[in-house]
Protein backbone atom coordinates (compact mmCIF):
# COMPACT_ATOMS: atom_id res chain seq x y z
CA UNK A 1 0.00 0.00 0.00
CA UNK A 2 2.55 2.32 0.86
CA UNK A 3 4.23 1.44 -2.53
CA UNK A 4 1.22 2.38 -4.12
CA UNK A 5 0.71 6.02 -2.43
CA UNK A 6 4.80 7.16 -2.99
CA UNK A 7 4.31 5.72 -7.09
CA UNK A 8 1.69 7.97 -6.93
CA UNK A 9 2.96 10.91 -5.45
CA UNK A 10 5.82 10.19 -7.80
CA UNK A 11 3.73 10.01 -11.08
CA UNK A 12 1.92 12.93 -9.59
CA UNK A 13 5.24 15.20 -9.43
CA UNK A 14 6.82 14.00 -12.71
CA UNK A 15 3.31 15.44 -14.43
CA UNK A 16 3.39 18.62 -13.17
CA UNK A 17 6.52 19.50 -14.31
CA UNK A 18 6.03 18.57 -17.54
CA UNK A 19 3.12 20.79 -17.62
CA UNK A 20 4.96 23.45 -16.06
CA UNK A 21 7.77 23.12 -18.73
CA UNK A 22 5.18 23.26 -21.55
CA UNK A 23 3.59 26.33 -19.96
CA UNK A 24 7.35 28.01 -19.99
CA UNK A 25 7.66 26.70 -23.23
CA UNK A 26 4.78 29.07 -24.54
CA UNK A 27 5.86 32.06 -23.00
CA UNK A 28 8.50 34.55 -24.42
CA UNK A 29 11.37 36.09 -22.03
CA UNK A 30 10.02 39.42 -20.73
CA UNK A 31 11.03 42.82 -21.69
CA UNK A 32 13.07 44.97 -19.50
CA UNK A 33 11.95 48.50 -18.52
CA UNK A 34 13.83 49.89 -21.34
CA UNK A 35 12.14 50.96 -24.75
CA UNK A 36 14.87 48.75 -26.77
CA UNK A 37 12.42 45.50 -26.68
CA UNK A 38 8.68 44.36 -28.68
CA UNK A 39 6.93 41.54 -27.42
CA UNK A 40 3.25 40.13 -28.31
CA UNK A 41 3.28 39.19 -25.18
CA UNK A 42 4.03 42.21 -22.92
CA UNK A 43 0.95 43.29 -20.68
CA UNK A 44 2.10 47.08 -21.17
CA UNK A 45 1.65 49.10 -24.57
CA UNK A 46 5.45 50.76 -24.54
CA UNK A 47 6.53 47.46 -25.54
CA UNK A 48 3.15 45.54 -26.97
CA UNK A 49 3.06 44.63 -30.83
CA UNK A 50 0.17 42.26 -32.03
CA UNK A 51 1.00 39.03 -32.71
CA UNK A 52 0.99 37.46 -36.09
CA UNK A 53 -2.43 35.95 -37.14
CA UNK A 54 -2.35 33.05 -39.21
CA UNK A 55 -4.64 32.40 -41.90
CA UNK A 56 -4.55 29.25 -43.30
CA UNK A 57 -1.75 26.18 -41.98
CA UNK A 58 0.28 26.73 -38.89
CA UNK A 59 2.79 24.66 -40.30
CA UNK A 60 3.17 26.57 -43.72
CA UNK A 61 2.95 29.69 -41.59
CA UNK A 62 6.05 28.54 -39.41
CA UNK A 63 8.25 27.37 -42.60
CA UNK A 64 7.58 31.09 -44.17
CA UNK A 65 8.58 32.52 -41.32
CA UNK A 66 11.42 30.87 -41.27
CA UNK A 67 12.14 31.57 -45.11
CA UNK A 68 11.23 35.17 -44.19
CA UNK A 69 13.87 35.56 -41.60
CA UNK A 70 16.38 33.73 -43.59
CA UNK A 71 16.34 36.38 -46.48
CA UNK A 72 17.03 39.19 -43.81
CA UNK A 73 20.74 40.36 -44.14
CA UNK A 74 22.68 40.04 -40.51
CA UNK A 75 19.82 37.57 -39.69
CA UNK A 76 20.39 34.49 -38.59
CA UNK A 77 18.46 31.46 -36.81
CA UNK A 78 20.62 30.34 -33.72
CA UNK A 79 18.41 27.65 -32.26
CA UNK A 80 14.60 26.08 -33.66
CA UNK A 81 12.67 23.42 -32.28
CA UNK A 82 8.85 22.29 -34.06
CA UNK A 83 7.40 25.26 -32.40
CA UNK A 84 10.03 27.78 -31.12
CA UNK A 85 12.60 29.78 -32.60
CA UNK A 86 15.59 31.99 -31.72
CA UNK A 87 17.50 34.14 -34.18
CA UNK A 88 19.96 36.90 -34.03
CA UNK A 89 19.91 39.96 -35.90
CA UNK A 90 23.82 41.52 -35.77
CA UNK A 91 23.80 46.06 -36.72
CA UNK A 92 25.60 46.84 -39.48
CA UNK A 93 27.72 49.57 -38.25
CA UNK A 94 28.33 48.48 -34.24
CA UNK A 95 27.69 45.00 -34.62
CA UNK A 96 25.01 45.03 -31.93
CA UNK A 97 23.48 41.91 -31.40
CA UNK A 98 19.62 42.01 -30.92
CA UNK A 99 17.74 38.70 -29.98
CA UNK A 100 14.42 37.70 -31.88
CA UNK A 101 12.36 35.14 -30.03
CA UNK A 102 9.37 33.14 -31.77
CA UNK A 103 6.60 30.79 -30.46
CA UNK A 104 3.99 28.87 -32.83
CA UNK A 105 0.70 28.35 -31.24
CA UNK A 106 -1.15 26.12 -32.62
CA UNK A 107 -3.85 25.93 -30.38
CA UNK A 108 -4.50 29.72 -30.93
CA UNK A 109 -3.29 30.07 -34.73
CA UNK A 110 -0.64 32.45 -33.90
CA UNK A 111 3.00 33.18 -33.87
CA UNK A 112 3.96 35.31 -30.92
CA UNK A 113 7.77 37.32 -31.33
CA UNK A 114 9.81 39.49 -29.03
CA UNK A 115 12.54 41.16 -30.46
CA UNK A 116 14.80 42.81 -27.89
CA UNK A 117 17.90 44.47 -28.05
CA UNK A 118 20.79 42.83 -25.53
CA UNK A 119 22.55 46.40 -24.77
CA UNK A 120 22.01 49.56 -24.43
CA UNK A 121 18.39 52.00 -23.85
CA UNK A 122 16.85 52.90 -27.05
CA UNK A 123 16.68 50.99 -29.97
CA UNK A 124 15.40 53.98 -32.41
CA UNK A 125 12.65 51.86 -32.89
CA UNK A 126 14.49 49.75 -34.79
CA UNK A 127 12.88 46.19 -32.87
CA UNK A 128 9.93 47.09 -33.83
CA UNK A 129 10.30 47.82 -37.67
CA UNK A 130 11.92 44.80 -38.06
CA UNK A 131 8.82 42.66 -36.65
CA UNK A 132 7.04 45.02 -38.53
CA UNK A 133 8.62 44.34 -41.75
CA UNK A 134 8.60 40.37 -41.08
CA UNK A 135 4.87 40.85 -40.59
CA UNK A 136 4.60 42.82 -44.14
CA UNK A 137 6.39 39.95 -45.79
CA UNK A 138 4.00 37.47 -44.43
CA UNK A 139 1.07 39.64 -45.22
CA UNK A 140 2.15 40.13 -48.80
CA UNK A 141 2.52 36.08 -49.04
CA UNK A 142 -0.75 36.05 -47.58
CA UNK A 143 0.25 33.41 -44.73
CA UNK A 144 -0.55 35.86 -41.94
CA UNK A 145 -3.83 38.95 -41.62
Amino acid sequence: MTFKIFFYIILMTLSTLNSANSAIKKSLPLCRDSPNCVSSQAQDAKHFIEPFKIKGDCNEAWQALKEAINKQSRMVITHETSDTLHAEATSLIFHFVDDINVILDNDTNVIHIRSASRTGHSDFGVNRKRVEALRLQLQKAHIID
